[in-house]
């Protein structure tokens, strides 16, 4: 299904890295979004999210990595984290239910319909963590978005 997500006010974590390496950043950095976002006085909006910039699936390949908190309010005082707007974003978008190791399941449709009707892709993943269960992985629901140029 194709849908264009508004833009959005967000507390961002940005960094460098590789599918081989990410899991250094799940959960800890989500933790450290909330934290700063309590002690700012803001109030999250939305599901945490990942975007991911040059992705192309490969374990090796270095990719621009954003972990966004969608938020409302103004920074109180200075942060570690970015405070940004995130631009509106169009996708060709599913529910992945299970395991996080199983998400390349869902992207290989995602592209297989964006491939069909001949739209392009934009370079930009998005994925909103609509329910995290880090002990009964089975639980987690994602919303996996793969971009397209609009």
């Amino acid at each position: 299904m194709k849908k264009t997500m508004p833009s959005l006010t967000a507390l961002v974590f940005s960094t460098q890295t590789s599918l081989a390496e990410i899991g250094r950043y799940v959960v800890t950095v989500a933790h450290d979004l909330y934290q700063e976002a309590a002690r700012q006085g803001l109030m999250p909006v939305a599901p945490l999210q990942w975007i991911y910039t040059g992705a192309d699936g490969k374990p090796d390949t270095v990719f621009t990595l954003e972990i966004a908190l969608p938020v409302m309010g103004k920074l109180s005082k200075p942060s570690v984290f970015d405070f940004r707007k995130l631009p509106s974003f169009t996708a060709f978008v599913a529910t992945h239910s299970g395991p996080w190791e199983h998400l390349y399941e869902t992207y290989d449709r995602l592209i297989d319909e964006v491939k069909a009707t001949g739209q392009q892709m934009s370079g930009v993943c998005r994925e909103q963590y609509l329910l995290i269960d880090t002990e009964l992985p089975a639980q987690n629901i994602t919303e996996v978005q793969v971009g397209i140029v609009q």
